[in-house]
């Protein structure tokens, strides 16, 4: 499928998910700012948005997926999946990863005095996930499936879904500004001359957790909590 360089970020990793890798190489963020199209993302970045939509034109493309909400419990199911594959994922992965930052900075924090703000950095990103995560199995997925089953508006205790979905959204932006910070920091998850292999395993564990949660937030920001405003808006009509 031919990448439009007039499409947003978010709906052309939405059409064929194995663009979000491509997107990384370029450094192009279609997660939190997947509301930017190609051709402004490839401006601001400095790169020729032809190139990178030709880099995007992959061969024997899946179909999209169902991204309408016109499945039964598509928004449900959805979030289920999220929480099965990136909460999950989380859940297990940061107290590990927490516990080899800590160590890699308490043995090479001396010759490399980056690692202090990696560390900080790192459990900033945590302490902000643990509720954010917690917040959406226990508040905000929940009341996305009772809309969804009701067909017909909710009254909630905190409003609109609009409202916990605003926050969300915020939180995810800094989140992902922590992880971008952390890849600045370790020069692309690039290991020093020096670095042992819990160093390695660190920088290797640090990347996989942000591209996890490009994947992640993407899910949310550019296809689940745009269907269930919609929803919301034309049950509320």
């Amino acid at each position: 499928m031919k990448a439009d360089t007039n499409a947003t970020l978010g709906a052309l990793v939405t059409q064929d998910p194995r663009r979000a890798r491509v997107l990384e190489k370029h450094e192009l963020d279609y997660c939190c700012n997947g509301q930017r199209t190609l051709a402004e993302a490839a401006a601001a970045a400095g790169l020729d948005a032809e190139q990178v939509a030709a880099t995007l034109d992959l061969p024997e493309a899946p179909a999209a997926p169902d991204t309408q909400g016109s499945v039964p419990l598509a928004n449900a199911t959805l979030a289920h999946e999220i929480v099965d594959t990136h909460h999950a994922y989380l859940w297990e992965e940061m107290p590990r990863l927490q516990a080899l930052v800590a160590k890699v900075q308490g043995v090479h924090g001396q010759n490399h005095p980056e690692l202090t703000r990696v560390r900080e950095a790192y459990e900033e990103a945590v302490a902000d996930l643990e509720p954010h995560l917690t917040k959406e199995e226990r508040v905000l997925f929940p009341a996305i499936s009772k809309l969804e089953k009701a067909q017909a508006p909710v009254a909630f205790p905190f409003g609109t879904l609009a409202n916990p979905i605003r926050q969300m959204l915020a939180e995810h932006d800094v989140v992902g500004d922590l992880f971008k910070e952390i890849r600045q920091l370790t020069g692309g998850y690039t290991a020093p001359d020096d670095a042992c292999n819990s160093y390695r395993a660190m920088l290797t564990g640090l990347e996989e957790m942000e591209l996890d949660l490009h994947e992640h937030i993407h899910k949310e920001n550019n296809i689940l909590f745009p269907r269930v405003l919609e929803l919301e808006a034309s049950l509320r009509a």
